[in-house]
């Protein structure tokens, strides 16, 4: 069934500019009915259920945040983590209770779970209540699929991996902040990580669409944008251009929107000048987050980083040098398939020379179809939390050291709303994106004001209005 008056929008296969009708002039025929929309994993994940959130308005859904009274319920899937697997498989327990009740509940899983060939049997087998699959390739097929709801499991996780799309709408989280995607897939294949299988290779969008994005989001006023991708800075590889990320970089900071940001990256794709734009620009944030992974030459072999220890370091330190006052953030896996005690200390001492103003820290977790699941792992898991705790006690007391370190000064903060913790007070970000409690006017929702630092700890700042 094809939706009818729909919009124009580009779609680049294989470098070649083709047409295929997306979406706009959904009819609405759903109007007075609810939808409930939840998001596991990641920033692309989260962008993506913009996309998601603008069908479902469109068709004349209105949100709810209580399950019970939605009319259709959509998870959109992380496959990074065996956690974040059994989360949305413990929650379509409740939806399958709630269907019992609504029989004419639509329920919908999405995203990069959705991918994996073994999720898709096992919702044929044992969740038949559900009456929608689809893909991260898949998203703009999401209308029809609910129009056919009810009638079949629908499953349509084909790849387009070919594909780029233009002229995606979205209705976004923030009228401040936008992620804006550059790129999708990702080339690098690290032998524990299931991206490149759930969202495919890598696929840059044209410079010039990105910079249209852009350029409408200022007119909106929106006053920050992250750039966004699996490998941001890999961008433009795989294009039969001349241009790179560091082009698409400074041509994005010259719009003039007042904060620029970008994720993430990978060490063995950032160049010098990256760092020098980063330096330039006053709009680019000096904020980089650059994962590490491990500490050990052996372990960054296994799992296909393509650096080295020393390699690294001599990046983080260049980075430090020649931007000032710059924050730098990083991820870290322990636990990886055979990882020795001294492969562990190889990762403490990164992170004691680096002192990272904070980290991403995990626990190994094997993903079917990687090469890395492949290996036979002879460490227990007790012995992999107690390194995951002892890394973070370390991360811990660097982060509230580095907070610390603004105290008494005064930093540039953009506020974005209430803050959770204290409703006297807004919440918004540093430069270095450091989570500021402000006290200050909630007129200022939106605004980048000057704001004294008052006090420290381990995960935010609490600072006053000047």
């Amino acid at each position: 069934m094809n939706l009818p008056n729909m919009k124009e929008a580009k779609i680049r296969t294989n470098n070649k500019v083709e047409h295929i009708n997306l979406e706009n002039n959904i009819p609405n025929s759903f109007e007075g009915k609810k939808y409930f929309l939840r998001t596991y994993g990641c920033q692309m994940n989260v962008h993506d259920s913009e996309q998601i959130r603008k069908y479902l308005e469109e068709f004349g859904f209105t949100v709810t945040e209580e399950l019970t009274e939605a009319d259709i319920v959509v998870l959109n899937t992380c496959a990074i983590r065996e956690n974040a697997h059994d989360k949305v498989f413990g929650f379509l327990g409740r939806c399958k209770h709630l269907k019992r009740e609504k029989p004419e509940l639509i329920i919908a899983i999405g995203g990069c779970m959705s991918q994996e060939e073994s999720v898709a049997n096992e919702i044929k087998t044992k969740h038949s209540y559900v009456d929608i699959v689809f893909g991260t390739h898949n998203i703009h097929e999401l209308p029809n699929m609910i129009l056919e709801a009810n009638k079949k499991l629908n499953i349509n996780v084909y790849s387009y991996e070919g594909n780029v799309y233009e002229n995606v709408k979205y209705s976004r989280d923030s009228k401040i902040t936008a992620w804006v995607n550059i790129m999708y897939g990702c080339d690098k294949f690290c032998t524990y990580c299931i991206v490149p299988f759930t969202r495919g290779k890598q696929r840059s969008r044209k410079m010039e669409n990105i910079l249209d994005e852009v350029r409408e989001l200022k007119a909106l006023g929106y006053q920050e944008v992250t750039l966004l991708g699996q490998n941001v800075n890999a961008y433009g590889k795989d294009l039969d251009e001349s241009y790179d990320f560091s082009t698409l970089l400074e041509n994005v900071a010259k719009i003039g929107i007042p904060r620029v940001r970008f994720v993430t990256s990978h060490p063995w794709d950032f160049t010098d000048e990256m760092i020098s734009l980063i330096a330039k620009y006053e709009n680019i944030m000096p904020y980089v987050h650059l994962p590490l992974q491990s500490g050990s030459d052996r372990i960054l072999k296994l799992m296909g980083r393509r650096y080295t220890k020393k390699e690294y370091l001599t990046l983080f330190n260049k980075i430090k040098e020649k931007i000032p006052n710059v924050a730098v953030t990083t991820d870290i896996i322990v636990g990886f398939p055979n990882e020795t005690e001294e492969d562990f200390l190889e990762t403490l001492d990164i992170v004691n020379k680096c002192r990272y103003d904070s980290a991403f820290t995990f626990i190994y977790s094997p993903r079917e179809g990687t090469p890395a699941s492949k290996i036979k792992d002879e460490i227990t898991y007790s012995e992999k939390e107690s390194r995951l705790q002892r890394l973070n006690e370390v991360i811990n007391k660097y982060s509230l050291e580095n907070n610390y370190k603004y105290v008494g000064k005064i930093e540039k903060v953009l506020l974005l709303g209430k803050s959770e913790k204290d409703n006297s007070k807004l919440y918004g970000y540093t430069e270095t994106m450091k989570l500021v409690n402000v006290i200050t006017n909630k007129d200022n929702i939106g605004k980048i004001i000057a704001v004294k630092i008052t006090d420290a700890k381990s995960f935010s700042l609490d600072g006053k209005a000047i």
